[in-house]
């Protein structure tokens, strides 16, 4: 398949759909796909922290019961991942966060999270997660792509908009700062809230996909596209080093752009998935090949 193909892709993925359209909302099959994702990760999350909890227990019964979930706690841990990060950048860039303007997003993701809350899921697994590894690609390039940029280069003040530092700094502290609070009050674990070690912040916490991924290519997207004066010049610089000549190089149609860092995510989270699920499935495989 082409860029092309992603391009158009995209395009449908965005139309706004029914019954929303009925009320005037512009809320896309995109928007609904990626509360849903969302919404499902959390409560794999909030399961196996509940079954090693007891777990735990069960070896030292010193270890407090699990504390009883409420749907508040539920809705208030994914607002929090969701728009975390926007709470912390929006005050730093003068922009007031997208909560704070519409309530529509945040009661799309209340409704989804009532419905994952009452429908059976499967656990996660090589077989589950590796194909919505690529959706995670398409749904994560929308906000890399197209919802941190025009917060920085259309900003009031001229200093943030041509600072390529500032973008790459809103993308890291957006897309990771709702679950680094997360992380931080133990929203997700079967007890009391408690101040935890991120982690982030834990040994090795940098090589976490999520956290170096989201300005890498918001500064990918930011070089195709020009969307400084820092990228255009750099994108020459580039081009010249890698033999394209030393004339102007022209930017990259913002759509197309977006398609190609939708599927350079899909690739670093379908790697990441195969990693981290790839021992466990060969372990299955081996024990079935064992007893036939």
């Amino acid at each position: 398949m082409s860029v092309q193909s992603f391009v158009e892709l995209y395009r449908y993925a965005l139309q706004p759909i029914a019954p929303f359209t009925w009320f005037g909302l512009g809320v896309s099959t995109l928007d609904v796909v990626a509360a849903f994702r969302l919404c499902y990760v959390l409560k794999q999350i909030r399961e196996n922290l509940y079954a090693e909890h007891l777990q735990r227990r069960t070896l030292d019964n010193k270890i407090a019961p699990p504390e009883e979930r409420s749907f508040v706690r539920d809705v208030a841990t994914t607002l929090t991942v969701v728009y975390g990060g926007e709470a912390i950048a929006g005050p730093l860039l003068g922009v007031p966060p997208s909560f704070m303007v519409s309530g529509v997003s945040p009661a799309l993701y209340a409704a989804v999270q009532a419905v994952v809350d009452r429908v059976p899921l499967p656990a996660m697994s090589l077989n589950t997660e590796f194909p919505l590894s690529f959706l995670d690609g398409f749904t994560r390039a929308m906000l890399l792509c197209q919802l941190i940029p025009p917060a920085v280069v259309a900003n009031a003040s001229p200093v943030i908009a041509s600072s390529p530092w500032t973008l790459l700094l809103t993308s890291l502290l957006i897309t990771n700062g709702g679950f680094f609070i997360t992380n931080l009050v133990s929203f997700l674990h079967p007890t009391p809230l408690a101040l935890a070690t991120p982690a982030e912040l834990q040994p090795y916490g940098w090589t976490t996909t999520d956290l170096w991924s989201a300005p890498l290519v918001t500064g990918l997207y930011a070089l195709l596209t020009h969307a400084q004066p820092f990228w255009g010049e750099l994108h020459s610089v580039l081009s010249g080093i890698l033999g394209g000549g030393v004339e102007k190089v022209e930017a990259m149609d913002n759509e197309s752009a977006r398609a190609i860092c939708a599927l350079v995510l899909a690739g670093m989270f379908a790697t990441r998935t195969a990693k981290n699920f790839g021992y466990a499935w060969k372990s299955n495989v081996s024990e079935k090949m064992k007893t036939q």
